[in-house]
């Protein structure tokens, strides 16, 4: 499992929200491009999970994806930092507040070490 989330992209609308579960997690809305415009999560203060945060935002984007996660804001950072680190900048919707106090990640392709193996097998 990589860091990024890679999931589809849905349409943003009533009768899709409607749909979701009422858990805890992560979500990203996207633009007509399906460039990230927010990162958010659903914490447990959230009024019915993801389902009542996207609620929140019909009608200004038209995409979304989710990620159902019990670490909520620990997701939400990771994705906000590979996003910083993917692009030079937070998505646009995000607050100076949500993103002060993350650190940077340097997230590049790790060369695999070959791995020593008994001869013959």
């Amino acid at each position: 499992m990589g860091v990024r989330l890679e999931k589809p992209w849905l349409t943003l609308d009533p009768e899709l929200v409607a749909s979701l579960p009422g858990q805890l997690g992560v979500f990203q809305l996207a633009n007509e491009n399906h460039e990230v415009v927010y990162i958010g999560f659903a914490g447990g203060r959230s009024l019915f999970g993801l389902k009542g945060e996207l609620a929140n935002w019909l009608g200004r984007w038209p995409f979304f994806r989710v990620e159902v996660n019990m670490a909520y804001r620990t997701r939400c950072r990771e994705l906000l930092m590979v996003h910083f680190s993917d692009h030079g900048s937070y998505p646009t919707e995000n607050t100076a507040q949500e993103t002060a106090g993350l650190g940077r990640l340097s997230v590049t392709a790790v060369p695999k070490m070959p791995i020593k193996t008994k001869e013959g097998s």
